[in-house]
């Protein structure tokens, strides 16, 4: 029978440093009596070496022989998810002043360029020429009236858009591209467990 019993739940993803050493405590979160539980979250897992890359998947069955080595009559429970995963934060570089200005102006000029070229696509001068003319009946190359407040419309529907000024975000709903980020990054966990698994049974197969 067995004598204590101890609930694993893996944490869906963690950042850990090159070289860190992982433990049980990093990728799971563990309840059990507290004098067992300081010591099995301790227990290493890992240790981020140069070749495990920015990526490491942990199994909770990893987790489970490393613990049932420790304590072979412990009654473990598993909840949620199957796996963890690593994101080794690598040192990189910082980028130069030049390099983020070089950036910021190809954005700065594509940006333009696409709005403007929606506008030709659909014709927007000559929609507001006309909707000027309706207005006022007065027929102008260029009704400012219009184009002006148009304009810084543009501009705070874009920021309404995104829910951010700056760094400052307008209110705790999530913007349109966090929720496209946000399934990208599900989709992207889900591929790299998956590929995972796939070079592990290679790797079981081939020996």
């Amino acid at each position: 029978m067995p004598d204590e019993v101890m609930y694993v739940r893996m944490r869906h993803r963690v950042t850990a440093k090159n070289e860190q050493r992982i433990t049980i405590g990093d990728v799971a979160q563990v309840i059990a009596h507290d004098s067992l539980l300081a010591r099995v979250t301790k227990v290493p897992l890992h240790q981020i070496t140069t070749e495990d890359h920015n990526v490491i998947i942990i199994d909770v069955m990893k987790v489970i022989s490393v613990i049932r080595k420790m304590h072979p009559n412990l009654d473990i429970q598993t909840i949620g998810p199957p796996q963890t995963i690593i994101q080794v934060d690598m040192k990189k570089h910082r980028m130069g002043p030049v390099f983020v200005a070089f950036v910021w102006f190809l954005l700065f000029i594509g940006a333009g360029l696409a709005l403007m070229n929606f506008h030709e696509d659909v014709s927007m001068r000559e929609v507001q020429i006309r909707i000027f003319q309706l207005i006022t009946g007065n027929e102008i190359a260029k009704p400012l009236l219009l184009q002006i407040p148009y304009s810084i419309g543009l501009g705070l529907g874009m920021i309404i858009f995104f829910n951010h000024l700056f760094r400052k975000r307008i209110n705790e709903e999530p913007s349109p591209l966090e929720l496209e980020m946000f399934n990208y990054q599900q989709n992207l966990d889900q591929y790299v467990s998956l590929h995972e698994n796939k070079e592990s049974i290679k790797k079981l197969d081939g020996d």
